[in-house]
């Protein structure tokens, strides 16, 4: 399995694209390959697991990347291969990375008052990147490498997710010069905004919430005395810009879409992980109590979770029950994977003895539920059955190239069949996608000395180099 030159392609020469822009994707791509571009978005990415910004939350990152796909496949570049992932910070925000990353904030999952309005964002994100705006910003530095621009990316990232630090991040990176063109152009927001409702609309979102959602913004703006949200900031909203959009959407008929219960789910879950367990706990069965904040299907999901947290397990299992002949009556609740993913985890904190076929039964049911993927996998390991959990995990890191929890339980699976060459290859590239390059090295190294077949020592070969290189190029720009 060789997955670090994939990831990393640190010398390949540029690459030609195919298919048609509007004029302003055009002018980026002269200096900025899409194969650069995707170079740059996944260093960044490395810098931004590594700086722990990253929320490493399997059931919030899969609902961005549901949403997410449904408007990816109406854009101009519908085969781009976009990952959107949650950051831990509740301050109002999303940004786009060049070679389709798109960041969004916890703080904006919990202000967006629909998935509309969530789907305006990252339409808006998406189109962005497709546009290749930010590759322009990018390449705008003329820097001659690759690492020299992925910090450059993240010097951006760091004004749009948090402008307080962005000074000393820009000038790290040797970046200070570029200051004034880390903000998008006018230009740039517009075509965002244009090419965003019209993904909205044919992905079947409500296009009349993308100016409602800036409105909501700007209104906050005004109470809260000029403290403008993040969002606001690196994506200027103006009275101009509110007014062109809802001139766009004018003609457009309202889709009265019914929010997912997922949408619910996961704010629910981000409500309560910003609380500790007990204060949670409260929190909810007060919501459930007095029939305020929202659905009560998504409060009980709180609740039991938050139970869970505190090990109140017997607890846990009687609002379950209750949550469960809840979601009976709601057809959109039934078969549903985050439910069913807490269900799991309620017979695993009670020690129920048909816990490990009940996710085996649920895996198969969500066979890309990476919340139950992990958690099946765990169980297979204590349960010795690391062949199953192999099987599993191979699959699973086919799809997911980038995800270093699915690394690190191959390391252990691999541990327990005694194959120390895998075991130490695997730890390597959890490592690497961690921005830690040196003890990735090391891990090579280590899985070098254990000896293997031709092939196996050829790809070590192969991955080492490529880590060095890059370990070299994050040298020259320091």
């Amino acid at each position: 399995m060789k997955i670090l030159p994939f990831i990393i392609l640190l010398f390949l020469a540029p690459t030609t694209f195919g298919g048609e822009l509007p004029d302003l994707g055009d002018v980026s791509q002269a200096s900025l390959s899409p194969l650069q571009e995707r170079q740059v978005g996944q260093q960044s990415m490395m810098q931004i697991k590594a700086s722990k910004q990253f929320l490493n939350d399997p059931e919030v990152n899969d609902y961005l990347n549901e949403i997410g796909d449904k408007l990816v496949q109406y854009s101009n570049e519908p085969s781009l291969d976009f990952e959107f992932f949650a950051v831990n910070d509740y301050s109002v925000n999303a940004f786009a990375l060049p070679g389709g990353f798109v960041g969004v904030n916890a703080g904006l999952l919990l202000v967006t008052e629909n998935e509309s309005e969530l789907a305006s964002v990252l339409g808006h994100e998406i189109s962005h990147v497709t546009q290749h705006h930010m590759a322009r910003m990018v390449s705008a530095t003329k820097g001659d490498t690759m690492a020299s621009m992925a910090a450059i990316a993240l010097a951006i990232l760091a004004a749009r997710s948090n402008p307080d630090i962005a000074q000393a991040a820009v000038a790290g990176t040797g970046a200070h010069l570029m200051q004034k063109q880390l903000n998008f152009t006018r230009e740039h927001e517009q075509e965002a905004d244009r090419l965003g409702l019209d993904l909205m609309e044919k992905a079947g979102f409500d296009p009349h919430a993308m100016p409602e959602f800036l409105q909501l913004l700007q209104k906050s703006t005004r109470l809260s005395d000029g403290n403008a949200p993040n969002y606001m900031r690196t994506h200027p909203i103006t009275s101009d810009r509110i007014a062109d959009i809802e001139n766009r959407v004018s003609n457009q008929p309202y889709h009265l879409l019914p929010d997912s219960i997922d949408f619910d789910l996961v704010r629910t879950k981000l409500i309560g992980l910003q609380k500790t367990p007990r204060n949670a706990i409260r929190y909810f069965t007060d919501a459930l109590t007095t029939h305020r904040f929202g659905n009560q299907l998504a409060q009980r999901y709180g609740l039991v979770s938050s139970l869970l947290r505190d090990n109140q397990v017997d607890r846990a299992k009687a609002e379950l029950a209750v949550l469960l002949k809840q979601a009976k009556s709601i057809p959109a609740a039934q078969n549903n994977a985050m439910l069913t993913t807490l269900q799991a985890r309620v017979k695993r904190a009670a020690k129920d003895p048909d816990t490990l076929d009940f996710y085996r039964t649920a895996v198969q049911n969500f066979p890309q539920y990476r919340a139950l993927i992990y958690e099946y996998v765990d169980l297979l390991l204590n349960n010795n059955q690391a062949d199953a959990a192999i099987k599993l995990l191979t699959d699973q890191v086919t799809l997911h190239p980038m995800d270093t929890t699915l690394y690190d339980l191959e390391a252990r699976a691999y541990h327990q069949m005694h194959n120390p060459l895998e075991q130490h290859r695997a730890q390597a590239y959890s490592l690497a996608w961690q921005g830690n390059l040196p003890d990735a090295i090391m891990q090579l190294e280590i899985a070098k000395r254990e000896g293997g077949s031709f092939y196996q020592l050829s790809i070590i070969e192969s991955d080492l180099r490529e880590l060095h290189g890059m370990q070299d190029e994050q040298t020259k720009k320091k």
